[in-house]
């Protein structure tokens, strides 16, 4: 299927999906670690081996591996995994991207999931949607709405547990180094705010998110 808009190199992007049927495409912390692992690896355009067989090499031979790659297909802005779909907000840095990046790692995700989960068939909902991010307002707000989504979906009991929620790059943003910190750059969002406690105020402004959701729900997952 072609898309109605390309992707513009330098654009960002809401980029999302979820399980067939609605269902959960996470059972356990092997596969969110799983899912994060794969997206790094296919982040890149200059990458030679499949995700599976970069595994079976040396741990000394996957160190040297990742310090020779350098092109990457898109930057990741911020994401959120939740149990049955996931939030990406990209921005596109390679002609086509965004849909190679896609391809690969929910290919490679899907091929995981099945084999460890002796399942065959679609995991994920046809093709990925995406929304073109216009404006730096829209941005923000975007960029709140994704990491308040496991509050919103009652996945957690409080704002406090969402920075200590590990499938998100909400903490990569209170400056918490995570091991998946790497993935996330920061600074189109970060750099809108003087300090990080000023991102989480707003992040925290629930009264103001209620009305963002207003803007944001034809992008609504659940």
């Amino acid at each position: 299927m072609v898309r109605k808009t390309p992707f513009v190199n330098g654009d960002y992007y809401h980029v999302f999906n979820r399980g067939v049927n609605r269902r959960n495409i996470f059972l356990n912390t092997s596969d969110y670690k799983r899912f994060l692992d794969t997206i790094k690896h296919y982040s890149f355009s200059n990458h030679d081996l499949k995700f599976s067989r970069y595994l079976k090499i040396s741990y000394d031979k996957q160190i040297e591996y990742f310090n020779n790659l350098e092109n990457k297909l898109i930057n990741i802005v911020a994401f959120v995994l939740m149990p049955n779909h996931f939030h990406f907000i990209l921005r596109q840095t390679e002609e086509n991207g965004i849909s190679n990046f896609l391809r690969l790692f929910q290919n490679s995700y899907t091929k995981y999931f099945n084999t460890k989960h002796k399942r065959t068939g679609h995991l994920l909902q046809g093709q990925f949607k995406a929304v073109l991010v216009d404006n730096d307002s829209y941005l923000l707000h975007l960029s709140r709405y994704i990491h308040l989504n496991p509050l919103t979906s009652f996945i957690v009991k409080s704002i406090s547990d969402l920075e200590v929620y590990p499938w998100s790059s909400y903490p990569s943003y209170l400056n918490q180094n995570t091991q998946f910190s790497s993935l996330v750059d920061t600074k189109i969002v970060s750099n809108q705010f003087d300090k990080a406690e000023d991102y989480r105020s707003f992040v925290n402004d629930r009264s103001e998110y209620q009305q963002d959701l207003d803007l944001l729900k034809h992008l609504l997952l659940e």
